[in-house]
Protein backbone atom coordinates (compact mmCIF):
# COMPACT_ATOMS: atom_id res chain seq x y z
CA UNK A 1 0.00 0.00 0.00
CA UNK A 2 1.36 3.08 -0.90
CA UNK A 3 1.98 5.86 1.69
CA UNK A 4 -0.58 8.39 0.47
CA UNK A 5 -3.17 5.58 0.60
CA UNK A 6 -2.06 4.84 4.72
CA UNK A 7 -2.17 8.40 5.32
CA UNK A 8 -5.87 8.84 3.67
CA UNK A 9 -6.82 5.72 5.65
CA UNK A 10 -5.57 7.50 9.17
CA UNK A 11 -7.32 10.28 8.11
CA UNK A 12 -10.42 8.76 8.38
CA UNK A 13 -10.29 6.51 11.19
CA UNK A 14 -9.60 10.02 13.17
CA UNK A 15 -12.31 12.13 11.43
CA UNK A 16 -14.58 8.38 12.55
CA UNK A 17 -13.36 8.89 16.24
CA UNK A 18 -13.80 12.27 16.18
CA UNK A 19 -17.22 12.26 15.17
CA UNK A 20 -17.85 9.14 17.33
CA UNK A 21 -16.24 11.21 20.61
CA UNK A 22 -18.46 14.20 19.74
CA UNK A 23 -21.72 12.50 19.68
CA UNK A 24 -20.85 10.63 22.55
CA UNK A 25 -20.11 14.38 24.03
CA UNK A 26 -23.74 15.61 22.88
CA UNK A 27 -25.34 12.53 24.35
CA UNK A 28 -23.76 13.33 27.58
CA UNK A 29 -24.87 17.07 27.61
CA UNK A 30 -28.31 16.43 26.38
CA UNK A 31 -28.43 13.52 29.21
CA UNK A 32 -27.14 16.16 31.76
CA UNK A 33 -29.66 18.60 30.61
CA UNK A 34 -32.67 16.59 31.05
CA UNK A 35 -31.79 15.10 34.38
CA UNK A 36 -31.19 18.55 35.63
CA UNK A 37 -34.67 19.59 34.22
CA UNK A 38 -37.30 20.57 36.69
CA UNK A 39 -39.83 17.56 37.47
CA UNK A 40 -42.91 17.86 35.32
CA UNK A 41 -46.47 18.64 37.12
CA UNK A 42 -48.74 16.19 35.91
CA UNK A 43 -52.48 16.62 35.35
CA UNK A 44 -54.74 14.37 37.34
CA UNK A 45 -55.52 10.72 36.31
CA UNK A 46 -58.67 11.78 35.11
CA UNK A 47 -57.19 14.05 32.07
CA UNK A 48 -56.89 11.79 29.16
CA UNK A 49 -60.06 10.07 29.87
CA UNK A 50 -61.76 13.23 29.96
CA UNK A 51 -60.34 14.72 27.29
CA UNK A 52 -61.03 11.25 25.42
CA UNK A 53 -64.82 11.50 26.58
CA UNK A 54 -65.45 15.08 24.81
CA UNK A 55 -67.98 16.09 27.42
CA UNK A 56 -68.47 19.27 28.91
CA UNK A 57 -66.81 20.54 31.83
CA UNK A 58 -68.60 20.03 34.76
CA UNK A 59 -68.09 18.46 38.73
CA UNK A 60 -67.16 15.08 37.33
CA UNK A 61 -63.39 16.34 37.08
CA UNK A 62 -63.85 17.03 40.83
CA UNK A 63 -63.75 13.45 41.73
CA UNK A 64 -60.78 12.32 38.63
CA UNK A 65 -58.27 14.24 40.86
CA UNK A 66 -55.56 11.45 42.01
CA UNK A 67 -52.79 12.73 44.30
CA UNK A 68 -51.48 9.54 44.73
CA UNK A 69 -50.71 8.27 40.74
CA UNK A 70 -49.05 11.94 39.55
CA UNK A 71 -45.57 12.49 40.68
CA UNK A 72 -45.89 16.40 42.36
CA UNK A 73 -42.75 18.26 41.85
CA UNK A 74 -41.81 19.80 45.21
CA UNK A 75 -43.71 23.12 45.28
CA UNK A 76 -47.11 22.00 44.63
CA UNK A 77 -46.68 18.97 47.19
CA UNK A 78 -45.75 22.01 49.62
CA UNK A 79 -48.74 23.86 48.46
CA UNK A 80 -51.15 21.27 49.07
CA UNK A 81 -49.61 20.32 52.44
CA UNK A 82 -50.05 23.78 53.48
CA UNK A 83 -53.87 23.70 52.03
CA UNK A 84 -54.88 20.47 54.03
CA UNK A 85 -52.26 21.06 57.01
CA UNK A 86 -52.10 24.57 57.57
CA UNK A 87 -51.65 24.52 61.55
CA UNK A 88 -48.65 22.35 60.92
CA UNK A 89 -47.07 24.41 58.20
CA UNK A 90 -48.53 28.27 59.00
CA UNK A 91 -50.11 27.96 62.18
CA UNK A 92 -50.15 30.03 65.26
CA UNK A 93 -47.49 27.31 67.17
CA UNK A 94 -45.76 26.95 64.17
CA UNK A 95 -42.36 29.33 63.53
CA UNK A 96 -44.20 30.52 60.10
CA UNK A 97 -47.09 32.15 62.38
CA UNK A 98 -49.16 33.49 59.21
CA UNK A 99 -52.56 32.00 60.61
CA UNK A 100 -54.03 33.29 63.52
CA UNK A 101 -55.90 29.87 64.43
CA UNK A 102 -55.59 26.50 64.09
CA UNK A 103 -58.20 25.60 61.23
CA UNK A 104 -56.69 24.03 57.74
CA UNK A 105 -57.35 25.61 54.37
CA UNK A 106 -59.39 22.62 54.10
CA UNK A 107 -61.83 23.27 57.09
CA UNK A 108 -63.97 24.81 54.50
CA UNK A 109 -62.20 24.15 51.10
CA UNK A 110 -62.96 20.82 51.61
CA UNK A 111 -60.89 17.56 49.74
CA UNK A 112 -58.04 19.99 49.49
CA UNK A 113 -60.06 22.43 47.25
CA UNK A 114 -61.27 19.40 45.23
CA UNK A 115 -65.13 18.99 46.41
CA UNK A 116 -67.78 20.32 44.60
CA UNK A 117 -69.86 23.48 45.83
CA UNK A 118 -67.45 23.36 48.30
CA UNK A 119 -65.65 26.18 47.67
CA UNK A 120 -62.84 24.34 45.34
CA UNK A 121 -60.09 25.56 43.59
CA UNK A 122 -60.70 24.01 40.43
CA UNK A 123 -60.35 26.30 37.70
CA UNK A 124 -60.35 28.93 40.21
CA UNK A 125 -56.68 30.43 39.42
CA UNK A 126 -57.54 31.69 35.40
CA UNK A 127 -60.74 33.77 36.94
CA UNK A 128 -58.38 36.31 38.14
CA UNK A 129 -57.82 39.18 37.69
CA UNK A 130 -61.17 39.57 38.79
CA UNK A 131 -63.44 42.49 40.41
CA UNK A 132 -64.03 41.95 44.16
CA UNK A 133 -66.87 43.85 45.71
CA UNK A 134 -65.28 44.01 49.14
CA UNK A 135 -62.23 46.65 47.97
CA UNK A 136 -64.22 47.57 45.31
CA UNK A 137 -61.49 46.96 42.72
CA UNK A 138 -59.50 44.22 40.14
CA UNK A 139 -57.67 41.83 42.42
CA UNK A 140 -55.30 39.74 41.99
CA UNK A 141 -55.46 35.78 43.19
CA UNK A 142 -52.98 36.84 45.97
CA UNK A 143 -54.98 39.30 47.66
CA UNK A 144 -58.20 36.64 47.03
CA UNK A 145 -55.44 33.86 49.15
CA UNK A 146 -54.63 36.84 51.79
CA UNK A 147 -58.50 37.94 52.27
CA UNK A 148 -58.89 33.79 53.45
CA UNK A 149 -55.49 34.45 55.89
CA UNK A 150 -56.66 37.76 57.51
CA UNK A 151 -60.21 36.57 57.84
CA UNK A 152 -60.92 32.76 57.82
CA UNK A 153 -57.63 31.79 58.88
CA UNK A 154 -57.82 35.07 61.52
CA UNK A 155 -54.08 35.91 60.68
CA UNK A 156 -51.72 37.93 58.61
CA UNK A 157 -51.03 37.93 54.97
CA UNK A 158 -48.75 36.02 53.27
CA UNK A 159 -45.30 37.71 51.31
CA UNK A 160 -47.36 37.63 47.97
CA UNK A 161 -43.92 36.83 46.30
CA UNK A 162 -42.88 34.20 49.28
CA UNK A 163 -42.83 30.54 48.95
CA UNK A 164 -45.82 29.69 51.00
CA UNK A 165 -48.03 32.29 48.54
CA UNK A 166 -46.02 30.22 45.49
CA UNK A 167 -46.45 26.76 46.60
CA UNK A 168 -50.54 27.39 47.19
CA UNK A 169 -51.13 28.87 43.62
CA UNK A 170 -48.67 26.80 41.85
CA UNK A 171 -51.13 23.98 43.94
CA UNK A 172 -54.38 25.59 42.62
CA UNK A 173 -52.88 25.71 39.27
CA UNK A 174 -51.81 22.17 39.01
CA UNK A 175 -55.54 21.15 39.49
CA UNK A 176 -56.80 23.57 37.41
CA UNK A 177 -54.34 22.49 34.42
CA UNK A 178 -57.05 21.74 31.84
CA UNK A 179 -59.73 24.04 33.37
CA UNK A 180 -61.45 26.58 31.17
CA UNK A 181 -59.46 29.97 31.35
CA UNK A 182 -61.55 32.71 32.41
CA UNK A 183 -65.11 31.36 32.93
CA UNK A 184 -66.48 29.42 35.90
CA UNK A 185 -67.28 25.88 35.92
CA UNK A 186 -70.48 23.56 37.94
CA UNK A 187 -69.42 23.19 41.40
CA UNK A 188 -67.51 26.65 41.86
CA UNK A 189 -69.92 28.11 44.07
CA UNK A 190 -71.86 27.04 46.70
CA UNK A 191 -75.70 25.58 46.34
CA UNK A 192 -78.26 27.81 46.25
CA UNK A 193 -80.83 28.19 49.52
CA UNK A 194 -84.28 29.04 49.36
CA UNK A 195 -84.07 31.07 52.78
CA UNK A 196 -87.21 31.52 54.64
CA UNK A 197 -89.55 34.44 54.69
CA UNK A 198 -88.29 35.43 58.43
CA UNK A 199 -85.91 35.67 60.94
CA UNK A 200 -83.52 32.64 62.03
CA UNK A 201 -85.02 30.87 64.45
CA UNK A 202 -82.31 30.21 66.86
CA UNK A 203 -83.84 27.57 69.08
CA UNK A 204 -84.61 25.53 65.93
CA UNK A 205 -80.98 26.32 65.05
CA UNK A 206 -79.81 24.53 68.61
CA UNK A 207 -81.67 21.31 67.96
CA UNK A 208 -80.03 21.28 64.48
CA UNK A 209 -77.49 21.40 65.81
CA UNK A 210 -77.45 18.88 68.44
CA UNK A 211 -78.88 16.32 66.15
CA UNK A 212 -76.83 17.00 63.21
CA UNK A 213 -73.34 19.09 64.28
CA UNK A 214 -72.60 18.03 67.91
CA UNK A 215 -71.09 14.61 67.39
CA UNK A 216 -67.93 16.26 65.41
CA UNK A 217 -67.78 20.25 66.44
CA UNK A 218 -68.81 19.21 70.46
CA UNK A 219 -71.14 20.56 72.67
CA UNK A 220 -69.36 23.82 73.15
CA UNK A 221 -68.59 24.32 69.25
CA UNK A 222 -64.98 23.75 70.08
CA UNK A 223 -64.19 21.05 68.26
CA UNK A 224 -62.41 18.04 68.30
CA UNK A 225 -58.44 17.97 68.44
CA UNK A 226 -56.06 15.88 66.89
CA UNK A 227 -53.65 13.91 69.32
CA UNK A 228 -50.94 16.20 69.31
CA UNK A 229 -53.14 18.79 71.09
CA UNK A 230 -53.39 21.92 68.58
CA UNK A 231 -54.86 21.05 65.29
CA UNK A 232 -57.94 19.87 64.42
CA UNK A 233 -59.90 16.46 63.14
CA UNK A 234 -62.79 18.67 63.32
CA UNK A 235 -62.52 22.25 63.67
CA UNK A 236 -64.20 25.01 65.77
CA UNK A 237 -67.24 26.85 64.83
CA UNK A 238 -66.94 29.90 67.29
CA UNK A 239 -64.69 30.81 69.60
CA UNK A 240 -61.16 32.38 68.97
CA UNK A 241 -59.70 29.61 67.35
CA UNK A 242 -61.81 29.67 64.06
CA UNK A 243 -62.52 32.49 61.48
CA UNK A 244 -63.38 36.18 62.58
CA UNK A 245 -66.40 38.46 62.72
CA UNK A 246 -65.21 39.36 59.11
CA UNK A 247 -65.01 36.00 57.02
CA UNK A 248 -67.79 35.34 54.59
CA UNK A 249 -68.36 32.37 56.75
CA UNK A 250 -69.49 34.71 59.20
CA UNK A 251 -72.70 35.61 56.86
CA UNK A 252 -76.10 33.58 57.78
CA UNK A 253 -76.61 33.34 54.62
CA UNK A 254 -72.94 32.39 52.80
CA UNK A 255 -72.78 29.94 56.13
CA UNK A 256 -76.31 28.15 54.87
CA UNK A 257 -75.31 27.61 51.72
CA UNK A 258 -71.91 25.81 52.83
CA UNK A 259 -73.65 23.81 55.43
CA UNK A 260 -76.46 22.86 53.19
CA UNK A 261 -74.49 21.32 50.40
CA UNK A 262 -71.75 19.78 52.54
CA UNK A 263 -72.97 19.24 55.99
CA UNK A 264 -73.09 16.85 57.82
CA UNK A 265 -69.54 15.80 56.71
CA UNK A 266 -70.01 13.58 53.67
CA UNK A 267 -73.35 15.20 52.47
CA UNK A 268 -73.03 16.19 48.90
CA UNK A 269 -75.00 18.68 46.69
CA UNK A 270 -76.99 16.38 44.96
CA UNK A 271 -78.14 15.07 48.33
CA UNK A 272 -78.52 17.18 50.74
CA UNK A 273 -79.34 15.93 54.30
CA UNK A 274 -80.59 19.53 55.66
CA UNK A 275 -83.83 21.26 54.69
CA UNK A 276 -83.10 25.18 53.61
CA UNK A 277 -84.79 26.31 56.74
CA UNK A 278 -82.58 23.81 58.68
CA UNK A 279 -79.35 25.07 57.27
CA UNK A 280 -80.40 28.51 57.70
CA UNK A 281 -81.25 28.27 61.22
CA UNK A 282 -78.55 26.57 62.18
CA UNK A 283 -76.29 28.54 60.33
CA UNK A 284 -77.73 31.33 62.24
CA UNK A 285 -77.24 29.49 65.74
CA UNK A 286 -73.53 29.11 64.84
CA UNK A 287 -72.86 32.85 64.06
CA UNK A 288 -74.79 33.96 67.27
CA UNK A 289 -72.07 33.24 69.17
CA UNK A 290 -68.96 35.33 70.31
CA UNK A 291 -65.65 35.14 67.76
CA UNK A 292 -62.39 36.85 67.09
CA UNK A 293 -63.22 40.31 65.70
CA UNK A 294 -60.98 41.79 62.71
CA UNK A 295 -59.96 45.39 62.40
CA UNK A 296 -60.95 47.95 60.18
CA UNK A 297 -64.22 46.31 59.25
CA UNK A 298 -65.38 49.59 57.89
CA UNK A 299 -63.43 50.03 55.53
CA UNK A 300 -65.48 46.80 53.69
CA UNK A 301 -67.59 47.55 50.91
CA UNK A 302 -66.55 51.11 49.60
CA UNK A 303 -69.49 50.91 46.93
CA UNK A 304 -72.19 50.08 50.23
CA UNK A 305 -74.85 49.04 48.00
CA UNK A 306 -72.42 45.91 46.86
CA UNK A 307 -72.13 44.31 50.35
CA UNK A 308 -73.42 41.31 50.92
CA UNK A 309 -77.27 42.09 52.61
CA UNK A 310 -76.32 39.25 55.68
CA UNK A 311 -73.34 41.08 56.03
CA UNK A 312 -73.62 41.19 60.39
CA UNK A 313 -71.30 44.82 60.81
CA UNK A 314 -72.12 48.07 58.87
CA UNK A 315 -72.00 50.36 57.76
CA UNK A 316 -75.14 49.61 55.18
CA UNK A 317 -76.79 51.66 52.13
CA UNK A 318 -79.91 51.18 53.63
CA UNK A 319 -81.58 51.73 57.16
CA UNK A 320 -82.58 47.96 58.58
CA UNK A 321 -81.34 47.00 61.75
CA UNK A 322 -77.94 45.34 62.68
CA UNK A 323 -80.37 42.50 64.01
CA UNK A 324 -82.29 42.01 61.07
CA UNK A 325 -78.81 42.43 58.42
CA UNK A 326 -77.56 39.74 60.83
CA UNK A 327 -80.32 37.35 61.37
CA UNK A 328 -83.12 38.30 58.78
CA UNK A 329 -85.72 38.04 57.30
CA UNK A 330 -84.13 38.96 54.23
CA UNK A 331 -86.76 38.85 51.89
CA UNK A 332 -87.69 42.81 52.92
CA UNK A 333 -83.73 44.06 52.62
CA UNK A 334 -83.49 42.07 49.72
CA UNK A 335 -86.77 43.90 48.25
CA UNK A 336 -84.95 47.12 48.95
CA UNK A 337 -81.86 46.51 47.22
CA UNK A 338 -84.07 45.33 43.74
CA UNK A 339 -86.42 48.60 43.61
CA UNK A 340 -83.86 50.75 44.52
CA UNK A 341 -80.96 49.95 43.08
CA UNK A 342 -81.93 46.93 40.44
CA UNK A 343 -79.76 44.40 42.23
CA UNK A 344 -80.74 40.72 42.83
CA UNK A 345 -79.29 39.51 46.33
CA UNK A 346 -78.87 35.90 47.21
CA UNK A 347 -76.63 36.72 50.10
Amino acid sequence: MKNSEHKDLFAQSIRRLGNTIMTVIIGVIILLIVIQLPETVEPYSGRTEFQKTGKPWNEEVFSMVDFEGPALNEQVAYGRKLVTKTADYIGPNTTLPFAGNNLNCSSCHLDGGTKPYAAPFVAVPGQFPQYRGREDKEGTIQERVNGCMQRSMNGKALPVDGEEMSAIIAYMEWLSIDAPRGEKIAGNKFVEVAYPDRAVDLKHGASVYVEHCQLCHGEDGQGVRNAEGFTYQYPPLWGDDTYNDGAGMHRVLTAAQFIKGNMPLGTTADEPLLTDAEAYDVAGYINSFKRSEKSNKKADFPDLKRKPMSTPYGPWADDFSKEQHKFGPFTEIAAFYKSEFGMTKSK
